[in-house]
């Protein structure tokens, strides 16, 4: 059973990734209505929240149906982080996670994300430093490494629990990889069986597939899947693991009346949280997948991804049932 705290996962959770412009409040509310066990915010700037950024503030945005729900903050700077855990307090999440693993340039070059990978005692000092400044649990995201010659992952691992954080999804990348080449879940197996480890320890990487949540748990012995780019236009993915853990077998895919009103739901909540314009640019980045595998799509796709007028985006959607059905 694992837990984050004082919050029960039950077994082997099934965790939606923090992925930037992709995991806000619409789009985590879909996933846990699909099966998603614990959804995280899009990963916030802690120098943005400080100074009051419009971007940043938004992202702290939560929706009571989607706990248990983790607030990502990401920085370098000690002081600008433990300011930005006043303003994330207010928003009641349920637990914080730092981000200690984006490989982006723009973040890394300022120390953050995976670049604290090349300073761990700074990362513990962090880490540390959160703990005491919040009765709020903290967990961290992080990778294997920087690179494959500074892969010390087990040892950083333990003296971030030894720090206090109550939970690590880990990444089986090093940063080097940025998301190339295959994720390598050995070494996170080894943190999970380092003797001294106690808590959760969940995997992150390439679980595209069912039978690959499944290897994770059974051949890997892991805590939890944390999932990402495979939820993208598919919130169905949680629903489809969960019932291949079940069952054994697939569950059918979503016929093209449900991915239809799935995505007209989606646009609509989004349209609801951020005003129409943000609404319908920000839900796009999901119809590919959405609509994937329908032969001679191209065209309709093209126009979903290019309408900007909400009603012209609803008739698209029912061309396509017209049309496909």
């Amino acid at each position: 059973m694992a837990k984050i705290g004082n919050i029960d996962l039950g077994e082997f959770p099934l965790l939606l990734a923090p992925m930037e412009d992709v995991s806000d409040p619409p789009f985590r509310i879909l996933c846990k209505e699909q099966g998603a066990d614990v959804v995280y915010t899009e990963f916030i700037s802690s120098e943005g929240l400080i100074r009051d950024a419009a971007k940043s503030v938004m992202k702290l945005d939560i929706y009571e149906k989607e706990r248990p729900v983790g607030i990502q903050i990401f920085g370098a700077n000690l002081d600008s982080m433990l300011k930005t855990i006043e303003i994330v307090e207010a928003s009641k999440p349920d637990f914080i996670d730092i981000n200690y693993g984006c490989p982006v340039k723009k973040v890394v070059s300022k120390g953050a994300g995976a670049g604290i990978l090349k300073d761990i005692p700074l990362m513990v000092k962090l880490t540390e430093a959160m703990v005491k400044h919040t009765n709020l649990p903290i967990t961290v995201k992080t990778r294997l490494g920087w690179d494959y010659e500074s892969i010390h992952i087990v040892e950083v691992a333990e003296q971030l629990q030894d720090v206090g954080a109550k939970a690590i999804a880990i990444h089986g990348r090093t940063r080097a990889q940025m998301y190339k080449g295959e994720a390598d879940w050995q070494p996170i197996a080894d943190v999970k069986n380092n003797p001294r480890m106690h808590i959760p320890v969940f995997g992150n990487g390439d679980v595209d597939s069912p039978e690959k949540a499944m290897l994770m748990r059974d051949k890997y012995g892991l805590d939890g899947a944390m999932i990402g780019r495979a939820s993208i236009g598919n919130p169905w993915f949680f629903k489809e693991v969960k019932h291949f853990f079940k069952t054994g077998e697939y569950l059918p895919k979503a016929s093209l009346t449900e991915r239809v009103a799935m995505a007209r739901r989606h646009l609509e909540l989004a349209v609801a949280w951020k005003g129409e314009r943000l609404g319908i640019v920000e839900t796009r980045r999901h119809y590919t997948n959405y609509f994937k595998g329908i032969p001679n799509f191209k065209q309709h796709r093209l126009k979903l991804v290019t309408t900007d007028d909400l009603q012209d985006l609803y008739l698209a959607f029912d061309e396509i049932l017209q049309k496909f059905s």
